[in-house]
């Protein structure tokens, strides 16, 4: 592996890490700054001003690393993320945990400047294989960052947010001090147009085959928010778990979904096609959020994760079917725009599945689930109509 993949990869696992880490006590540091038990809908909020934030500003900031390089706007990101978790962690009232959050979404283009930088050094054979190996290591991050804030928040609530500070700003002195830059910026005067937020939507819609690949990935990721706003909840209301618990059900999934990003997207696409590997995701989740629905004893959520984590076979698959359909000027805009995919899920997704928990909690915590599955059918018929089955040949290392 070269040395800027090799930086890359570590600094979204760091990212992950610090993520993870907040995750098992989120729900006890709302209860704690607003002084009420039923904190659902502030955590739908909370994480949609994230998203709000994200959708505005990510597309943005993908722009403007095709222009000034992938380097300084990760770099910006990254110190955005620390200001956040420093907020978050000395933070005494809801409004300046908001304020925080909203300053980690306005920066938050890690994921696209990440992936945009893939691009940049990898051919266009190797891209499905490093993109799973990109989603591999933020699994990798979930392993120990919801296991070690689950046991740090045991012992101090705020302690947590202290620890994804550092490790943040570690990430940030990583790239700092040893990430090169991945392309020429044009060192012209900066096109104000790219300012706009809409812009990349709209160049969206005038390119052909774009938008099924963006409404698939809007689907997915509205899918994918209902763990962060609701595993918590759920895990304490259905089996009593404390944070220790809940940080190790979800370090079991970074566990499963390490494994699956490592080794299945590049085999899974050639056996299966791009389009026949995005089916076989949504049937393995959807078995396994079936099972989650129905279930009363904790252990069989240990017990389905390999098949949980199989869900997200693929989406590597999706993401280099869109890489093929724009030319490499264009790759950090499209990385921006699949991110404005997931942020404008990341706003409507926590608020409705908040509300549907609010509604379900009290009689049937486990039926959230069902609901992403009538999500994930959504899906089934814009992947046949919006994609073409396509196999690939023997995938190169």
């Amino acid at each position: 592996m070269n040395k800027p993949l090799a930086v890359i990869f570590a600094t979204i696992s760091l990212d992950a890490v610090g993520i993870g880490l907040i995750f098992p006590i989120l729900p006890r540091l709302l209860e704690d700054v607003t002084h009420r038990s039923n904190i659902a809908a502030y955590i739908g909020i909370l994480t949609a001003l994230y998203g709000l934030m994200q959708f505005i500003f990510a597309p943005v900031l993908g722009a403007l690393s095709d222009n000034l390089g992938r380097r300084p706007v990760l770099l910006m990101s990254l110190a955005g993320t620390v200001i956040n978790y420093v907020i978050m962690a000395f933070a005494p009232q809801l409004w300046m945990l908001f304020l925080g959050r909203a300053i980690a979404g306005l920066t938050s283009a890690n994921a696209a400047v990440a992936a945009a930088y893939i691009t940049d050094i990898s051919s266009e054979d190797k891209r499905a294989r490093r993109f799973g190996l990109l989603n591999a290591v933020f699994g990798s991050g979930f392993i120990i960052g919801p296991v070690l804030g689950g046991l740090l928040g045991d012992y101090g609530l705020r302690l947590p947010f202290v620890a994804a500070a550092i490790l943040n700003a570690c990430n940030l002195l990583l790239a700092l001090f040893i990430l090169p830059e991945s392309r020429t910026p044009t060192r012209d005067k900066i096109n104000l147009a790219v300012l706009n937020p809409l812009r990349p939507l709209r160049w969206l819609f005038s390119m052909n085959g774009l938008l099924p690949v963006f409404l698939v990935f809007f689907i997915f990721s509205a899918s994918g928010e209902v763990y962060g706003t609701c595993w918590a909840l759920w895990g304490f209301d259905a089996f009593q778990w404390n944070g220790l618990w809940i940080g190790l059900s979800l370090g079991m999934y970074g566990v499963c979904q390490m494994l699956v990003q490592i080794f299945l997207p590049g085999p899974a696409t050639r056996l299966l096609g791009e389009r026949g590997a995005v089916f076989a995701g949504i049937s393995c989740a959807c078995s396994a959020l079936v099972v989650m629905a129905f279930t009363t004893h904790g252990w069989i959520v240990f017990a389905i994760m390999p098949v949980f984590a199989l869900g997200s076979i693929g989406t590597p698959a999706l993401q280099a079917l869109g890489t093929r359909q724009v030319d490499a000027a264009s790759q950090g805009r499209f990385q921006g725009v699949l991110t404005s995919a997931v942020s404008l899920a990341s706003v409507i997704g926590p608020l409705a599945f908040s509300t549907i928990y609010f509604i379900v909690q009290k009689d049937w915590p486990g039926a959230i689930w069902l609901s992403v599955v009538a999500i994930y059918a959504i899906a089934i018929p814009l992947v046949f109509l919006g994609t073409r089955p396509t196999r690939q040949g023997p995938a190169q290392v």
